[in-house]
């Protein structure tokens, strides 16, 4: 809205420029027509500015937004790996590391097998048979080799990498009832205007309001929900095609 009040303004600048050297005596043309050429390259250069700062600061976000994603994919990864040795997610940080380094995958194998069924045998006075699954547990693995390998990474995934100094991820756990069934669930999420810190408030705040199919809706940017079971991420796929 303002580039198009600004355009305005030059465009009638310049009608006024053409009446002037149509319609004004000689000897007043020349300074007028010096201060009115001023504020045409004035408004000119304050239009290019507007379009030129707003595409540097998408430049920016973006950036900013894929390095941040890259961190909530760690944490979700380690969430993940917590629910299937332990059962629930974890809201502390300190355990989630602790989780990491000292834990492990238990590696098993599901093999289909018959065996008598002493219930019916008895009762029909056959052999009767039934079908049961076995686990077999093949051995262990630690969770910091399976996920991270030797990168220490897992240490700092709780740190906001970019914007604003020493901030945070904000992670939340919770139960979500589904068809009467409680189900664990978490979220870890940064508010968009601590990852765009520095940048223009304006910018920042008709980002934080963006809804679109290219955008990361809404305020934050986050993996995980406390309102359903989602551990999906809320950008699209031109950030990450891993959601």
């Amino acid at each position: 809205m303002v580039i198009i009040s600004i355009i305005a303004v030059i465009l009638l600048t310049i009608l006024i420029v053409w009446a002037i050297d149509n319609f004004i005596p000689k000897k007043f043309k020349t300074p007028i027509l010096i201060s009115l050429w001023a504020i045409i390259i004035f408004l000119g250069y304050i239009t290019f500015m507007s379009v030129y700062g707003e595409i540097q600061f998408n430049q920016l976000k973006e950036k900013r937004y894929k390095i941040a994603i890259e961190n909530l994919k760690d944490i979700r990864d380690a969430q993940l790996a917590h629910k299937t040795v332990t059962g629930v997610f974890q809201n502390n940080w300190d355990s989630l590391v602790n989780f990491i380094e000292n834990e492990k995958f238990t590696i098993t194998q599901r093999r289909d097998s018959t065996i008598i069924d002493e219930v019916l045998t008895r009762r029909y006075g056959v052999d009767t048979t039934k079908d049961i699954v076995i686990i077999d547990t093949l051995g262990y693995v630690a969770v910091k080799d399976s996920l991270f390998g030797a990168d220490p990474r897992y240490k700092t995934m709780m740190n906001v990498p970019v914007g604003k100094q020493g901030e945070q991820f904000k992670l939340q756990t919770g139960l979500v009832n589904q068809n009467n069934i409680n189900i664990p669930v978490f979220e870890a999420s940064v508010q968009k205007d601590i990852l765009l810190f520095g940048q223009d408030e304006n910018l920042i705040n008709k980002e934080k309001e963006v809804v679109s199919v290219e955008g990361v809706n809404g305020p934050t940017l986050k993996v995980g929900s406390m309102e359903e079971v989602n551990t999906n991420g809320n950008w699209p796929k031109n950030y990450s095609k891993d959601q």
